[in-house]
């Protein structure tokens, strides 16, 4: 007989029918009723035990967290909850189960106790509830690329290049880290590594998927980055998940267009499929926000905001329109803020971004035209010489959430940003060689996969959004 799961069971008409399920033990209660989770749903089902009929030593057995393998019979519920139940023929436990070391046991649980047993959190609901929307998001996210024309590419890992110029970046070598070989001016000599150069972990796909959109016009990459920044907020990681996809042929207007599009199908996907688990999650925030000060509750609930990015038109604004409104914002005036906008050129905030997204324009908003000296080297160089055709979406409660531009496609220009950064084009004549063969406009954008989920399941922090979290001074599991 067909194993069934609980998601399938409590969609079935009580008819008498014979079933099998495995799963876990969720509680145990009165030597009589089983609530038993799969992982399929956020719901239990209920299995009833005759206890007269079931041998003594396997009841004793039946604990929380213990895995079991049950036949019987699905009945019509005779409580509250639910519609149909499962009564119990046989029960075999699967395993070894010590109730006395469990540490998932069925009571209130802290999220920084939860992290020191992550391999066993997914057990709680909201931790279920999540990784279920996370594996959604990740389906919806290919599902819209694949749908509208673009291949999947997989870039490097182990790279010899810093996308972002930012130099926080992971080494890869495996030469003897206590006696290594050095060159006469002392420097470590790389040329004897594994890869006859110094290496690092990627913190970004988007220069190699460049070059493939160069060729094969629209493509995505959707993998793991990492940064070496010692910052142990809750909105930092040292492994994540980033998507990037770049077109060619493609201006920032077709990539803001393409980004507002992309959000608004990946989390219209999960408000249609994943209902019940964001009304776990939106009432499970409502509950949190019942402890704050007023003052510092958000005014929408989860679902109200992941409509609101859905049916929304997302406002364009340039940077310097969006400087003005803030230097002559109420909370500006009043230094409510805690980073003042005095002029142009400065780099937003959070609670700019958050400013413009929920009090001003009331709606998703698009940012482009940034200063030059505050973004990438490869962003295209406007006409007036100070700004580049960046643009970053703002999403209420989170600030900024994608980010991305219209590369730089000439030749000469791109060298001139290289070298004023002490960008070395040697290490990057790959790059370059595309504004050399076949030169045209292109874009693209990036999204940090874990702010995404944030975003559509309310957590507040990085670390509970992904399965095991890489911060500083951590790498268990």
């Amino acid at each position: 007989m067909k194993s069934n799961t609980v998601a399938e069971l409590l969609k079935k008409d009580a008819k008498s029918q014979d079933i099998e399920i495995k799963g876990w033990v969720r509680t145990f209660r009165a030597n009589r009723f089983i609530a038993l989770n799969d992982g399929s749903t956020l719901q239990n089902i209920q299995c009833v035990v005759d206890f007269e009929k079931t041998d003594e030593a396997i009841l004793k057995r039946i604990t929380t967290g213990a895995a079991v393998h049950i036949k019987g019979q699905l009945i019509e519920s005779q409580g509250k909850g639910q519609n149909v139940e499962i009564a119990v023929l046989s029960i075999n436990i699967l395993g070894d189960s010590d109730p006395e070391t469990y540490p998932i046991q069925p009571k209130k649980h802290s999220f920084e106790f939860l992290r020191e047993n992550a391999h066993l959190r997914t057990r709680t609901n909201t931790f279920s509830a999540v990784m279920r929307l996370r594996s959604s998001l990740s389906f919806a996210i290919h599902k819209y690329f694949n749908e509208n024309g673009f291949y999947y590419m997989h870039t490097p890992i182990i790279t010899g290049s810093d996308a972002e110029g930012a130099g926080e970046m992971f080494r890869v070598s495996n030469l003897d880290a206590k006696n290594p070989p050095l060159n006469e001016d002392g420097s470590v000599n790389f040329k004897e590594d594994f890869f006859g150069k110094e290496t690092n972990l990627t913190v970004s796909g988007q220069l190699e998927a460049e070059t493939f959109a160069m060729s094969l016009g629209k493509v995505y990459t959707f993998g793991p980055t990492f940064r070496a920044e010692n910052s142990n907020t809750s909105r930092h990681l040292a492994e994540f998940w980033m998507i990037e996809p770049e077109v060619a042929f493609m201006d920032l207007a077709g990539n803001m267009d393409l980004a507002e599009d992309f959000m608004k199908s990946v989390l219209k996907y999960v408000l249609d499929n994943n209902r019940e688990d964001l009304e776990f999650l939106e009432q499970r925030l409502l509950d949190e926000e019942k402890t704050k000060p007023q003052a510092e509750r958000s005014e929408m609930s989860l679902i109200e905001k992941i409509n609101f990015v859905v049916d929304n038109n997302f406002k364009r604004v340039s940077y310097t329109e969006a400087i003005d409104i803030l230097k002559n914002s109420k909370p500006n005036k009043k230094k409510q803020f805690n980073y003042i906008i005095e002029q142009w050129g400065a780099d937003l905030q959070s609670e700019h971004e958050r400013f413009l997204v929920e009090k001003h324009f009331k709606c998703p908003v698009i940012l482009f035209d940034y200063p030059a000296n505050i973004k990438a080297f490869y962003m295209r160089l406007n006409e007036d010489g100070k700004t580049v055709r960046a643009m970053d979406i703002l999403f209420p409660g989170i600030g900024e959430m994608v980010g991305g531009s219209q590369r730089e496609e000439r030749l000469d220009v791109l060298k001139a940003k290289m070298k004023a950064l002490d960008i070395d084009e040697e290490e990057l004549w790959w790059y370059l060689d595309l504004r050399k063969y076949g030169t045209a406009v292109h874009s693209g954008f990036g999204l940090g996969f874990e702010r995404l989920v944030m975003f559509a399941t309310g957590m507040g922090n990085i670390r509970d959004v992904i399965p095991y979290p890489r911060t500083p001074q951590n790498a268990e599991f």
